[in-house]
């Protein structure tokens, strides 16, 4: 599993980034995280606010910050 963390690190990014790392952590699952701070390469994927949250090449949540429990119900799809 690939997760992008979109963001070019501010607060909220960088708590998304936990977050991720504590649902992958729970959850058991192996993935690969990294973050993508380049605003031309986040626009890529349509993303115009962030913090956004890339699984496996899908765009899960965008300019708002989600739970633990969706990022762990994300995780198992």
């Amino acid at each position: 599993m690939k997760i992008e963390i979109l963001g070019t690190g501010c607060a909220k990014c960088q708590r998304l980034e936990e977050l991720v790392h504590e649902a992958v952590t729970a959850s058991g699952v192996e993935a690969e995280i990294s973050k993508v701070k380049d605003i031309k390469q986040i626009m890529t994927y349509g993303v115009m606010t962030t913090p956004g949250l890339v699984i496996d090449g899908q765009v899960k949540i965008a300019g708002k910050m989600p739970t633990p429990d969706q990022i762990k119900s994300w995780l198992k799809k």
